[in-house]
This record gives structure tokens, sequence and C-alpha cells, in this order.
């Protein structure tokens, strides 16, 4: 779930350092010894849940203790293969026949026989469950080879340690290669990451999808966490952007502009699919954040049930005729998912329909959604809206009810009653309406096809509990006339639809009339198993991609003439101050000294498909790569003023090579790690191809001299090389070709840099470290090796500066073995 709300109220929560794992509290290092406080287990019991959810009818009463006791246990570990990974077929054999087996015998009692297994919903055995939770990972010693194939596989790329029911959103998109993809409160990434995943499953070397995916989030340090999950994709297709989910804007050409010179291909940001994973009170996530228990009461749904219609009403709103937008919580309260998806279809009349999926992902164990439920507030049920007092209609809306209607016929409570007071006394009368007397009402049940939202509950798969609801739009939303909001006691209620038309911006007032209170109280984002949760949460500066240094975040546009201290001067893009601009690389000396250094062919495209982010392009230290759907995306950006505020764009595909040793180079830019697998094709300069033994030489050494290769001729035709940035690929078999080199899909390639008498490795240790275990397991197995790398050669501990590239502004060139 991302965040996607109120900027003020959500930096007050994520201040707060919430708990999320079942561990121990450190324990105070000023304390003497005979003074320490014994540890106490989180409270994992709160008769408030109990009394709430047994009303709801969430699960059958039968199923109740046996519901709760799975919320009480820690959440077992699950992760996902990047199934566009180089190394994605052999990951999945190392976890079919490696790990499956040597995990069996440390199996906890009492629990399922398997350690890890693929997730059988999820497709291709991509997908897998452990039967351990974080913490035993970290703690238990005989699990240390699995744990530490996590940590690498995670920071590589190769896989992403997320929760199984965070993983299904994505999968009922339905999300084609040629699609654009909006994922509305996307931090911290793991569904972005899985969306990307798909666009790029079919893609070919050196080729780029047609769709595209833009990610956003409300806060920039979110974004932050968004952009270092994402960065692991290599992805070309993507834009990063920071605004409030319901004013996502629409990016819309009005007719003066349709016929600019602008080579667009489209004049109105509209999306194929909508992922709207709203904020919610995340009490799915129990298992994983204990510390909830505490903290959680009823009120901490209704807070954010209109910002969560207005989120899911802004997505549809952005979708394409014939699209399909999945809206999903890591709730389990109704107020925040049957309510809310009720409401959405009675404002968009026919224009949109809730899709009946129970044929897709059929080993997928799902309930339908409710149908009938309750609104609980000031220690009373409700079973409908005219039974609220019209004190409390700020704060209960008719929209939360079943059938949503708004009936003020029959209110138990007269607004001028309360301001004179019963009997002459205003505090007595408060105090009887607080808890009414309730007439009889019949209990409501929705008209509407609720039982095809999808509800997971932890003791169905043992997971988390998630709520998923798959709407299309098929035909243009009706343009609904606001009514004015009604003035209770000084309070404003929302018993309207807003006016949503598919061709306009809307802007609408993100300060509803929600409690503060309560909506400091939501839960965070089920946050990724490998990202740490954010605490503070002010106003916080966009990182410059340019100079690494920090600026100032304006909270909005007219904070552009406030005067902010810096060393440098502020960026600017467009209207957005403290946002590096997006430009467009067009200078041909150096673009034309980068495709002769590396003979990079002309079918390549490069014009309009560099990016930077410096308005400086004299002195421009990264430049980015874009596909032609983010392309066409910048340049409709451009022409409408740049309403998008763009936190990340692109692949980085080259970088300046500021090191003193670089001087010497033809070339003044190397090409980056990230963007090497999309151009390796079509280099036909500074490339050779090596035999395994001295591929596997130069990933353990880092360094290696031209004459200490074990092939010779390999030797010789590195020094031969220009000096500055190389590319090796690695030979298959022991054949190393003389000609030219023939690239697909399964090629493993390196940057590296020749210097004057020897040949350095241009990858972080870490990678080094990975692609020596892939290399070893699929080359040493054929000599009946058991594959197994010695770390020792390669501890991170070990490592120092590169000798020949020291003193450069490098970012995955970051050391060697001494």
């Amino acid at each position: 779930m991302g965040r996607g709300g109120r900027s003020r109220t959500q930096r007050k929560h994520f201040r707060q350092n919430r708990e999320n794992e079942w561990k121990r509290s450190k324990s105070d290092p000023n304390a003497s010894e005979t003074q320490t406080t014994p540890w106490t287990p989180f409270a994992t019991a709160n008769p408030s849940f109990d009394a709430y959810y047994k009303e709801q009818a969430v699960v059958a009463p039968d199923e109740w203790d046996q519901f709760v006791a799975f919320l009480r246990t820690p959440l077992p570990a699950s992760f996902r293969i990047n199934s566009s990974s180089l190394f994605a077929d052999d990951l999945r054999s190392q976890l079919e026949n490696d790990f499956v087996h040597s995990l069996r015998a440390v199996v906890p009692e009492g629990v399922e026989t398997e350690a890890i297994r693929p997730l059988p919903w999820y497709p291709g055995n991509f997908a897998w469950h452990s039967n351990f939770s974080r913490m035993q990972l970290r703690k238990n010693q005989t699990l240390e080879k699995f744990h530490e194939f996590l940590k690498l596989e995670n920071e590589i790329g190769n896989i992403t340690r997320q929760e199984a029911v965070s993983m299904v959103p994505p999968l009922f998109l339905d999300v084609h290669p040629d699609h654009f993809v909006l994922d509305m409160c996307a931090a911290p990434g793991s569904k972005t990451f899985q969306l990307l995943e798909i666009i790029h499953q079919s893609t070919k070397a050196g080729s780029l999808p047609d769709g595209m995916v833009i990610a956003n989030d409300l806060d920039v340090q979110r974004c932050n966490l968004l952009i270092h999950q994402t960065k692991r994709m290599c992805t070309a297709n993507l834009i990063v952007t920071n605004h409030e989910a319901q004013n996502f804007p629409g990016c819309r050409l009005n007719r003066n502009h349709e016929q600019m010179e602008l080579d667009h291909h489209i004049n109105q940001l509209l999306f194929d699919r909508v992922l709207c994973d709203v904020p919610c009170s995340g009490d799915g996530t129990l298992r994983k954040a204990p510390d909830l228990w505490r903290k959680w009461n009823s009120g901490m749904g209704h807070g954010l049930h209109s910002l969560q219609v207005l989120i899911a009403m802004r997505g549809l709103s952005l979708l394409k005729i014939g699209g399909r937008m999945v809206y999903s919580t890591c709730s389990m309260n109704p107020i925040e998912n049957e309510a809310v998806v009720a409401e959405v279809l009675r404002r968009c009349g026919g224009s949109v329909k809730l899709v009946d999926v129970s044929s897709e992902l059929p080993q997928l164990i799902r309930r339908p959604g409710l149908k009938k439920w309750k609104v609980y507030d000031k220690s009373t049920w409700f079973v409908s809206y005219k039974d609220v007092p019209k004190f409390r209609g700020g704060a209960i809306l008719p929209g939360m009810f079943p059938s949503g209607r708004l009936d003020n016929s029959n209110r138990n409570v007269d607004m001028g009653d309360i301001a004179n007071g019963a009997n002459g006394n205003a505090e007595d009368c408060i105090q009887a309406v607080e808890n009414p007397v309730m007439p009889e009402s019949v209990e409501e049940v929705s008209d509407l096809p609720l039982e095809h939202c999808m509800r997971i509950v932890p003791h169905d798969q043992n997971t988390g509990a998630f709520f998923i609801a798959v709407l299309q739009k098929v035909s243009p939303l009706p343009a609904i006339q606001e009514k004015p909001k009604i003035d209770v006691g000084g309070k404003c209620a929302e018993p309207a639809n807003h006016s949503l038309q598919d061709a306009q911006v809307l802007q609408i007032n993100s300060s509803e009339c929600a409690d503060e209170e309560i909506l400091e109280e939501a839960s965070e984002e089920n946050v990724n198993d490998n990202e740490p949760d954010t605490e503070d949460l002010e106003v916080s500066p966009v990182p410059n991609e340019e100079d690494s240094k920090e600026t100032e975040e304006p909270h909005n546009v007219q904070n552009v003439e406030k005067k902010i201290p810096g060393k440098r001067k502020l960026q600017i893009q467009g209207k957005w101050r403290g946002v590096d601009p997006v430009v467009f690389f067009k200078d041909e000396a150096i673009i034309s000294s980068i495709r002769d250094f590396y003979g990079i062919d002309e079918k390549f495209p490069f014009s309009g498909h560099l990016v930077t982010r410096n308005d400086d392009t004299s002195h421009v230290k990264r430049i980015y790569y874009i596909s032609k759907s983010v392309k066409d995306v910048l340049q409709l950006n451009l022409s409408v003023g740049q309403q998008l505020k763009i936190t990340s764009v692109g692949l980085k595909m080259f970088e300046r090579q500021t090191a003193r040793q670089g001087s010497d180079a033809p070339c003044a830019f190397r090409i980056s790690s990230e963007g090497l697998p999309l151009i390796l094709p079509y280099i036909t300069k500074q490339i050779l191809q090596a035999s395994p033994a001295d591929f596997k030489r130069i990933l353990q050494d880092k360094d290696v001299k031209f004459d200490d290769f074990a092939d010779a001729e390999f030797g010789k035709n590195v020094a031969n090389l220009l000096p500055g940035c190389c590319v090796l690929t690695l030979a298959k078999g022991n054949e190393v070709a003389t000609e030219s080199l023939k690239v697909d899909e399964s090629t493993i390639a390196i940057g590296c840099w020749r210097g004057k008498t020897r040949l350095t490795v241009m990858v972080t240790a870490m990678d080094c470290q990975e692609l020596l275990e892939r290399l070893l397991i699929r080359l040493d197995t054929e000599n009946g090796s058991n594959g197994h790398v010695d770390k020792s050669s390669i501890n991170a501990s070990e490592v120092q500066p590169l000798p020949e590239l020291n003193g450069g502004n490098e970012d995955d060139v970051k050391a060697t073995v001494s």
C-alpha cells in the first residue's frame, strides 16, 4: 500500500518509529547490568479488535480461533525471482534442486513439512514461500547460507523480498508489454518492480517494450525508496513522480497545442492499467507489525475512507475506456474495502463495472467480498446512515454504508436540540447522543456485486490479509453535478458525488473532513522486507542526480519565491523548485564521440532518447536513455507546462569518467553497468570475448596485467584496445570468437577499464560475487565440482578503491580486492 494522501498528517505518522519486527528491544546502554529491564513480548490481543471483526463477520464464527491464532504468529518470509533476470532460471533451479532438500532438516516443529516451496498460484514457480520468519532467518546459524543467498540476490536485483499477498494485485491487472501503467501509491516499489518485470518479460536483447510505468508517491523520502528498489531493474521504461495521488496531473493538451511541431504521439496522459494500492489502516499486516495490536482502533479506517474514494476516482478518470484498475488495501476493514468500492461504483454509474476474476489464478485461495457490514462510532453500531446523529455527520458518511443512501428524514438528534441543550443542559444532551438508544433498523445489504471483490485471510494459505477489487472502465465517466456540502455544526460533510470528467484535471481539495488524530494513526505501507521504514517525513530534499547534493523541495508552487539557504544554485524543473530539470541531450559532438569510440550501430536510436538532469549540458556527468513511450510522455509534459514532478527517469547509460587516469581516454564517457545490457548488441568496438578461465580471473582478481591472462592471444587483444572503457563478454564453452561476436539474451558481459598495463573490472564487489556464484555453479558442475565459491577471495571487508580509477565519481565502479 503506498502513500497517496494528506501530506501533513502522513509526515506526522512516519515520524513515529513503528515497530515492524517481532524482535527484542535494545537495552539502554546507560543502564547498569543489574538494572536491565526484562524484555516483554508484544501484546497480541486487543478486545476492541476482536469485538469489531466478530461483529463484521469477516470470517465464520467457527473459524475465529484459527484466524486469530495465525494473526498472532510471525509472518513467514517470502520472495519473488525477477523473471526477466539473466539468471532467473538458474535461481529457480538452485531453489528447487538445492535449498528445497538442504533445508528440510531445519523445518520448525508443528509446521509444514517443506522448509521452502513455490507459491502454487504464482506463474512459473517464480515466487517462493518459506516457513521461516525474518527473525529466524537472521538468527538461525543453520539458515546462514540461505539467508546470505537472499540478501545477495535481493541487493543485485535478481529477487525481491516481498510479502506473498503483496504480489497478488499486479497479477490481476493483466498487464501487456505495450501498456501504459500508473502505480498511484507506489513506494517502496515492490509492486512497481513486478509491473516492470511483466512489461519486459518477452523483450529481446537490445530492444525495449512499447509500454511504460509511471510510479508515483506522495512523499519524497519514500520516492527515494522507490527509486532504489526499481533501479535494480535497469529499465528505460519508468518515470518516478512525486504527487498526491488524488491530484495526479492529467497532462492534457488543449486544442491550441494539438498542432504543435513537437514529435509527440499522445495529447493526453491516459493509462491502459492503473494500480490503486491506497493508504490504509494496515491491520492486515499484524503478523509482520505486531505493534499494531496495541495501536488498533476502529476509527482508523473511518479517517481514510474519503481519501481512498478520491484516489480511486482519480485513478478511474485517468484510465482509458476498456482499461482495468485494481483497487487494493492491506486492511480487513470493510469501511476501507467494500464501502470504498461500492461508493466508487455509485459515483461512476454504469461507466465502471466490477470484474469477476474468480477463474483467474485458481490456486489462490480467496473469499468473496462482503455484501453487508455495519459502521461503528462512539460505542454504537449503525446499520444505516439515517440512524447517525447529525453532529456525527462530518465523521460518518453515507458512502460508508452498504446502500450509500443519504436520508435525513429520520435522524435521531436535531442540531437545534444540541445547541439549546436537553432540559436546558447542552452537556447532558451531548452525553445522551453519544450512546443513543437505537430504533429497530433493517440491516442494509448492498445491491452491487461486491462478491466479486476478493478477501485473502491469513489462515487459508499462511499469509497476511489483503483486499483486492478489479474494476473495468466501459464508458466515459459521467459528468455529475457537484452538490453543495452540508454544513453540520461548523464541520463539512461530503454527501455528494464530485464531478469527474475524463478529459479534465481535477483539483480536488485534499483537506478532507477526516479526524487528524485518526489519520495520524493510519498504518504505514507493509514495506518490503528488505527496505527500512521511513521515520521522518518533514519536507525533504529531492536528491540531485548530478552531484548528489541535496536541495529543498517546496510544498507547493507558491514557495518558488521563498529564499532557501544552500551552497549551490537551486535546481528547477519547470514550476517544481528543488527538482532537477529533465533536459533532452542534443550535444552532437559528445554523441558522435561515443558512437565512434564504441562503434555503436546506427540502428540503435539516439536521437530524442537521451536525457540529462542538468540545465548546463556542457557539464553533464550522466546521460540517461529513455524508451519511446517515456519520450512521448516527456514531450507531452513539456508541452503542458511540466505538470509532472519527476524525481527519476530513464536508464543511466553513459557516465563521464572524471578520474585523472580517465583523461587519457579518447572518449570522456564510459558505459554504465545499468545500461550495458541494452546497448550491448550494438557495440562493435572496444569489446572482446573472454574464455571462462580469463573471465573468472578478472572477476576474482579485479585487476589483471595484460601478460597474466591464461590466453596470451586474449591478453594481446586487450593491449590493442584504445585506453578507456571496454566490454568483456563470456564465451560459451572454451571456444573464443575471433571474428564478430554474437550477442543474445543469455550473453554475460561486464564493463572494464583498459589502463596502461592492466585491465580493471568496473563492477561492484557484490556484482562480482554474484557473477562468480552463478558461473561456478554453471561451469564447475560440469567438472564434477559442487559449484561452491570460495567467498574469502571476494570478502567485502578486503576490498579497496580501484587503483586506476581512484578519485572518480563513479557509483558502480566501487571496489577491487587488494
